[in-house]
């Protein structure tokens, strides 16, 4: 450094790396600003490349312990190396002995946050509810879920959508606020799944016999469990039938295990029926009274 117009090393590492190119003969001024984009780069890479190999396997092992799935580690590692890279940049600045700039930026980054805040309302609501998602698991990738008279498979979960294919192989991008503000029906979400499945007979038919029958039929059939073991109750005196209502367990229940069981069930109790000579009627409904016509003038045969 000159000896006309000396640099205070010590004082900051911009002010170190400064005094040291001066010392190499750099002049003052570039000195000084070489020293405080060194000092930027030196403390920004520090605290970034330290803040990743050091957090994010840590994050891991806690997102791991909780049984996160990959999908939902991917965003949240992202977001943490986002909040390593801001805290890197906070240090630099520091460091090259900006602290009235970094003043400025958090005052420059709060007035921006409300503004954002306001501006995108529904996206930071759906933002919101994606982290619900994650944390609370109401369902995973491969879920058949149910809601507000929709229903499909879930494919894809992010921190604002998620993507679900119906059963008519439509994509429907759900976003994550409908999917927390009411209620979702998961059926797979246990291992095992209870079926309800209506017959209805006629009133002159055997209920016990039909019941034996509806039993049997499930006992008979290699998808549905044994214990806990089929059951059937007489539940509605309709119009033209006796419904009664058999329930059925299956496990490990997916949308097509679902459909099928209960297609394959409700057939072979319609075909036992069937030889049984049990009725399953139909609605019918019987009208009487009379019939009146008014504002006819009696008609009478022209005279000869």
């Amino acid at each position: 450094m000159s000896a006309g117009a000396p640099l205070q090393a010590g004082i900051g590492l911009n002010d170190s790396i400064a005094g040291l190119l001066a010392g190499f003969g750099v002049p003052d001024a570039i000195a000084s600003l070489l020293g405080q984009a060194l000092a930027f780069l030196v403390v920004f890479a520090v605290v970034f490349v330290i803040g990743r190999s050091v957090l994010l396997p840590i994050a891991t092992r806690m997102m791991d312990s909780r049984g996160l799935e990959s999908h939902a580690q991917k965003p949240l590692r992202r977001l943490l190396v986002v909040v390593v890279g801001f805290a890197g940049v906070t240090a630099a600045f520091g460091a090259a002995g900006y602290p009235n700039f970094l003043q400025s930026l958090a005052t420059i980054a709060a007035a921006a946050t409300l503004a954002i805040g306001f501006a995108m309302q529904d996206v930071l609501k759906n933002f919101v509810a994606g982290i619900f998602i994650y944390t609370d698991k109401p369902f995973k990738i491969g879920d058949w879920i149910q809601w507000d008279g929709n229903s499909g498979v879930v494919e894809d979960i992010s921190f604002r959508v998620s993507r679900v294919r119906t059963f008519d192989n439509e994509l429907l991008t759900v976003p994550n606020s409908a999917l927390t503000d009411g209620v979702i029906k998961n059926p797979v979400a246990k291992d095992k799944l209870r079926l309800q499945v209506p017959f209805g007979i006629g009133y002159d038919d055997d209920t016990e016999k039909a019941t034996e029958i509806i039993i049997e039929e499930a006992e008979a059939h290699a998808d549905i469990l044994e214990d806990p073991a089929p059951s059937v109750r007489l539940t509605e005196l309709g119009d033209s039938s006796v419904t009664l209502t058999s329930r059925i367990w299956i496990s490990d229940p997916s949308r097509a295990d679902f459909v099928k069981t209960r297609a394959d069930y409700v057939q072979a109790v319609k075909q036992r029926f069937d030889e049984e000579g049990i009725d399953i009627p139909y609605p019918n409904r019987t009208l009487g009274g009379e019939l009146t016509v008014a504002g006819l003038e009696e008609i009478s045969p022209a005279d000869d």
